[in-house]
């Protein structure tokens, strides 16, 4: 094990994939010369050539649309959104296009392209710079959706995203990359679709995913420190496949569940979350789900505006209180 940066950890994983496999080409604003807005692709423009690490113009339409064709006809392409809220500027290419093709040609054309793009608030950046559109791609069949929380998961997940045959939008949070975290030494992947039991507990479950996830095992802690009540924390790493199986085999220990993200409350993940657990596990839940996430209003430039929209830890910690207590319902 060593103990890498989140950046670091999906630079050596574009690297040893770009190492693997000649057909993997990058592409996006600012990502050669420059090394990428958060610095992820730094160095890649030396080491594999303006071939295949290409800056484009401000044109996400343009290079969206690029990287499918390179993909239908055989290539792995991986541009890269700037930010997550310009994928509606590409979003014909994106749904219309990436997410259809496979099933309009009854499987004789693929799309093998991932896009990385980060999401997320928390930097002071406004209602256009802020926004979490995971929900956009779970609800439209035919991309895979990852959120990974830690810098080993964005290294084995990147992996495998970057060797599945499908679109994938592989979503990072812009406030993730300075954090740290042990990467095992050597090859390894993760499989898209399975969610990890990041702390174990026996009085609820709280379910989360990206930057989100940090927040819960904080609450959690706190929850066990002064309250004295034992939270199992899951990282669902995925949206798309949905892991639920382990939500629902943690539900049999806990009884109680809690599922928290950053992005707004109204026809998000946790919704969608929680409504699987009602179909295949009712039985199993000793109080209503509980639901804490972002409010449904635009994000605001001013950080105190700002913490108030997204969920702090706290706020965790005052659902599960309710939860725990049955208070509030």
């Amino acid at each position: 094990m060593r103990e890498l940066t989140y950046t670091q950890a999906l630079r050596e994983a574009l690297t040893e994939e770009m190492e693997r496999d000649p057909n993997i080409i990058l592409m996006g604003e600012d990502i050669g010369a420059y090394g990428g807005v958060f610095r992820v692709t730094e160095g890649l423009l030396a080491k594999f050539g303006s071939e295949r690490v290409r800056d484009t113009p401000i044109s996400e339409a343009g290079f969206i649309g690029m990287g499918v064709g390179l993909a239908m006809t055989g290539k792995r392409p991986v541009p890269e959104l700037m930010f997550m809220d310009f994928a509606l500027v590409a979003a014909d290419s994106i749904w219309n296009q990436a997410a259809k093709m496979r099933a309009m040609s009854g499987g004789r054309v693929k799309v093998p392209m991932v896009i990385r793009t980060q999401q997320g608030g928390g930097r002071g950046n406004g209602a256009q710079h802020s926004q979490s559109f995971e929900a956009l791609f779970t609800h439209i069949p035919g991309f895979k959706v990852v959120l990974p929380a830690t810098p080993a998961d964005a290294k084995g997940l990147l992996k495998s995203a970057l060797r599945d045959e499908n679109p994938v939008m592989f979503i990072e949070h812009k406030l993730l990359y300075n954090t740290k975290g042990p990467v095992p030494d050597g090859e390894y992947t993760i499989p898209l679709g399975v969610a990890d039991v990041k702390r174990e507990g026996t009085d609820l479950t709280i379910v989360s995913y990206s930057r989100q996830l940090l927040f819960a095992l904080e609450a959690a802690e706190t929850l066990q420190r002064e309250h004295g009540i034992s939270a199992e924390v899951i990282d669902l790493r995925c949206t798309v496949p949905m892991d639920i199986e382990t939500i629902v085999k943690s539900l049999r220990k806990t009884h109680r569940l809690l599922i928290t993200h950053e992005s707004h409350a109204s026809c998000g993940v946790g919704a969608e979350i929680a409504m699987r657990v009602m179909e295949t596990a009712f039985d199993e839940l000793d109080a209503p789900i509980m639901r804490v996430a972002g409010l449904d209003v635009p994000i605001h430039v001013s950080k105190t505006l700002e913490e108030v929209v997204l969920p702090q830890p706290s706020a965790i910690v005052r659902g599960a209180l309710r939860l725990m207590h049955g208070k509030g319902f």
